[in-house]
């Protein structure tokens, strides 16, 4: 897998396809293999070059403390020296925010941007979750890798999804053979989010298309039309029957919102 190396640490990226540039964020915890199942092989076939990072924490080790700043100036390190300049981002839960702050920080780097499973504001209980993660990593208690699974699917998928026998029993057992968390994860959750930047994303100039989960619990489609309204002229898109995975469980929707979103601006 080549890598990126920024000081002394190696992000971790794969790419496919050819044309214009497509990088793929991925969430807290999560890595670029992620997109690679449904949005990497729709992309590639729409003629685009796509890219996905491993964010700093995850895929290379990392126990320090970590900042919104420095994965901002990682993610605009690699548009620049890997993507090669302005592109099409797209990020989902913590890489939409990461891509948030670069439309502000960097915009001469982004052509247009996809905010999935996104918020302008932390509320209490994205406060409370985050904070009851940190407890739970830190107590260094390990959940049973079966009640981990059930917890996960019940708190990311879509009601749809899990009355579904066959998808549910599938995703538990995705859910269970790929526990979350570890210590690059674990310094992700100490970025600092608990900022209302409402204000701030009004300055957003980049075309802009906000995509929010009907069944998201974690991060609930009112913060995604919130987040959209306070971004100029940004579009608006909700996918049914999806929680915050929904990249994964409704890909076609989503692949179709984002892809007919960069055929508005070639």
């Amino acid at each position: 897998m080549p890598v990126l190396t920024v000081g002394d640490l190696d992000l971790h990226y794969e790419q496919a396809g050819s044309g214009p540039s497509v990088v793929l964020v991925p969430g807290t915890g999560a890595r670029g293999r992620t997109w690679w199942l449904y949005q990497v092989p729709a992309l590639v076939a729409a003629g685009y070059r796509v890219l996905t990072v491993d964010n700093r924490g995850a895929g290379s080790p990392h126990t320090g403390p970590l900042t919104v700043g420095a994965l901002v100036n990682d993610l605009a390190l690699f548009v620049e020296r890997v993507a090669g300049g302005p592109c099409r981002l797209v990020g989902s839960s913590m890489g939409a925010h990461l891509v948030q702050e670069l439309l502000l920080s960097r915009p001469d780097l982004a052509v247009q941007a996809v905010l999935m499973a996104s918020r302008a504001r932390p509320d209490a209980l994205s406060r409370a979750l985050t904070a009851a993660e940190k407890q739970l990593y830190d107590s260094g208690v390990t959940l049973p890798p079966g009640y981990a699974a059930v917890a996960r699917a019940m708190q990311n998928l879509s009601p749809r999804t899990l009355a579904d026998p066959q998808r549910a029993q599938d995703w538990l057992e995705i859910f269970e053979l790929s526990p979350a968390g570890d210590a690059g994860g674990r310094a992700q959750l100490d970025l600092d989010w608990d900022t209302d930047r409402r204000d701030a994303y009004r300055a957003i100039t980049t075309p802009t298309l906000v995509v929010s989960f009907a069944d998201d619990l974690v991060t609930p489609a009112p913060h995604g039309r919130e987040l959209a309204d306070c971004i100029p002229h940004a579009r608006y898109a909700e996918i049914p029957d999806a929680g915050h995975y929904g990249y994964l469980e409704q890909p076609d929707a989503v692949n179709d919102a984002v892809l007919a979103f960069f055929k508005e601006f070639p």
